[in-house]
């Protein structure tokens, strides 16, 4: 009996490196990446987060030689978060123009002019209770804190921010952070919504690099892990209340959520590889389980083909040193 040989043979397209190189259909590169960045007040040296290897929270008054670092190495946009020693019930130190909030993104803006600076516009660094917004009855006031959110975003472009981030997940944020720019005369200045941010497992490294101890959970606000129409229920109405960008939150988790927002919306979409994401690869390849950097290329490789445009990472100091 004769043998029959396979006419299509998918080999032949994978033969040599160079070969492959041609036909790889998914490129990351530095151009791609969002490096989140952890800037602390009063604060007298680089302070390591142990649930986050390598990672560091930033001195304000060492922040400039951090940003022009970040700058030399390539990366052309950070997203800021405080870690503040002024916190009180609403967090208001957002909204003082001496807070530190505004003082981080005027010192990395003059240190780094050309570094795209999103600025994430929310209040659970700056609160002393870790929610993101006012607590009334027990519960975040949703009307309260939209409110707040549009004189933080109005303080943060007034600094200097070059993209407002709002992941508050509080209904019509967008939109009140909208009418509070424009009336405020930044109406060149973009949103990025944290769209589909759910109530992850996920983000327990943050906090702790963040300083923003929780009392409570974030499930009356932030969403069901396991629900995915409503994430594009969410999305839809961030592009419908004047969102520039869309994000979701976190990012290998939610692959299906980010591939079906790229299929119903044509604004830029961004992914959020966070803390627990990023801990779990660099745990597991101290541990000798994995090989780091094959594991970063995959994964991000992974949520560009899903559908990101742009990917927040704490690896993104890491690609831009070593390479992807």
């Amino acid at each position: 009996m004769a043998h029959i040989f396979p006419t299509v043979r998918m080999r032949r397209l994978r033969r040599g490196q160079a070969m492959r190189d041609l036909l790889q259909e998914t490129e990351v590169t530095t151009k791609d990446l969002i490096y989140p960045i952890f800037v602390e007040e009063e604060l007298d040296d680089f302070a390591p987060v142990e649930s986050m290897p390598d990672v560091f929270r930033i001195p304000e008054r060492k922040l400039d030689a951090a940003m022009k670092e970040i700058a030399a190495a390539g990366i052309r946009a950070v997203m800021t978060f405080g870690v503040s020693h002024h916190k009180d019930d609403t967090g208001s130190d957002t909204w003082n123009r001496d807070g530190l909030m505004a003082r981080m993104i005027r010192r990395a803006k003059d240190a780094a002019p050309d570094v795209v600076l999103f600025s994430d516009t929310c209040f659970c660094e700056y609160t002393s209770h870790g929610h993101c917004g006012v607590i009334h009855d027990g519960d975040v006031h949703n009307d309260h804190t939209i409110a707040n959110l549009g004189r933080q975003a109005v303080v943060a472009a007034e600094a200097g921010a070059d993209v407002i981030a709002p992941s508050a997940m509080m209904d019509g944020q967008i939109a009140a952070i909208r009418a509070a720019l424009d009336g405020g005369g930044f109406t060149d200045i973009p949103i990025m919504a944290y769209s589909s941010k759910f109530a992850s497992a996920y983000y327990g490294p943050f906090r702790a690099a963040a300083g923003c101890d929780l009392q409570g959970d974030r499930k009356a606000y932030q969403m069901n892990p396991l629900n995915g129409r409503e994430a594009l229920r969410e999305s839809d109405l961030d592009e419908a209340e004047g969102a520039d960008m869309l994000m979701v939150k976190p990012a290998l988790p939610y692959l299906d959520v980010l591939t079906k927002i790229r299929q119903r919306s044509l604004l830029p979409l961004a992914a959020y590889q966070v803390s627990g994401e990023y801990a779990m690869i660099k745990f597991a390849a101290r541990a000798g389980a994995i090989d780091e950097h094959r594991v970063v290329r995959e994964t991000l490789g992974a949520i560009k083909r899903a559908g990101a445009d742009l990917i927040l990472t704490y690896f993104a100091m890491d690609i831009a040193r070593q390479g992807f």
